[in-house]
Formats: C-alpha cells, structure tokens, sequence
C-alpha cells in the first residue's frame, strides 16, 4: 500500500463519518498531509457546510502551502452561495497537488474543480481508491 492509498482511506473514513448528515451535500472527507504528515483533516459538517476542504485548510493555516490534499469527491469548481470554491481555496493556500477518489457530476463540480485547479498550476490525480469511496456517494443525487 503507497502513502497517498494510507491518506485517501482516511479521507473514506472521515466522510463515512457523516454520510447522511449533510443535507443535499455529498459527505467529503479532506486530509492534508506534508513530508508524510497529517497537518489537517476534516469532513464536511452537518448540514452541508462548511465543506471538508474549507474546514481543513483553516485548521492547517499557513503550513497547506506544500502539502498534498487527499479529497474523497472532486472539489467544487463554484459556489451557490458565491464564495470562494474549494478549488480556488486550495490553490490559494498553494497546495502542491490535489489527488480525488470520486469525481462529481453536480453542476457546480462536474470538471470544473479540476479546471479550476489546473488553471491555477495545481496538479489533480483523480481515482484513487475510487471503489472503495464510491459507496458514499450512492445515495448523492447532485443538481445537475
């Protein structure tokens, strides 16, 4: 088993933890890891919101810059509310990669995370342990 397959089950366990206590939301579990580190990790709340990357990159500050985020579903590309993506807050914190198990088909992910991203210079690798995370989201029926 490699390191990201050890940071990405983590990531599964931490959405399992709220898998239908997060609305219309998917359960997302994000960890941050830096030189083989855990420096932040989160799922998203209940309700919805904050999302898991939102609530990972407050809790590492300043040391997500260079860290590797571990996200069980692709990081929204746009807001409904109008704030800040996941993705754009991830390049802001200048994370050095991104690495996804699932990618989603809602209307405010659906690639666009993933070109948010790249546009921004940060890799995205998507499904790892892509099997293993999929039944999380079985019962997710995103706007679309």
């Amino acid at each position: 088993m490699t390191s990201d397959e050890t940071f990405m089950r983590r990531a599964i366990a931490l959405a399992a933890q709220n898998v239908g206590l997060t609305g219309e939301n998917p359960s997302v579990g994000c960890v941050l890891e830096k030189d083989g580190v855990v420096i932040a990790e989160a799922a998203t709340a209940p309700g919805g919101r904050p999302h898991a990357e939102e609530q990972a990159l407050a809790a590492a500050g300043a040391a997500a810059r260079g860290a590797v985020a571990f996200v069980t579903l692709e990081p929204c590309g746009a807001r409904s509310s109008g704030q800040a993506s996941c993705a754009e807050r991830l390049a802001r914190a200048g994370v050095a990669r991104v690495v996804v198990a699932c990618e989603d088909a809602s209307k405010f992910a659906a690639g666009q995370g993933e070109a948010r991203l790249r546009e921004a210079g940060v890799p995205m690798e998507a499904g790892l342990l892509a099997e293993e995370a999929r039944p999380l989201y079985a019962g997710y029926r995103p706007a679309i």
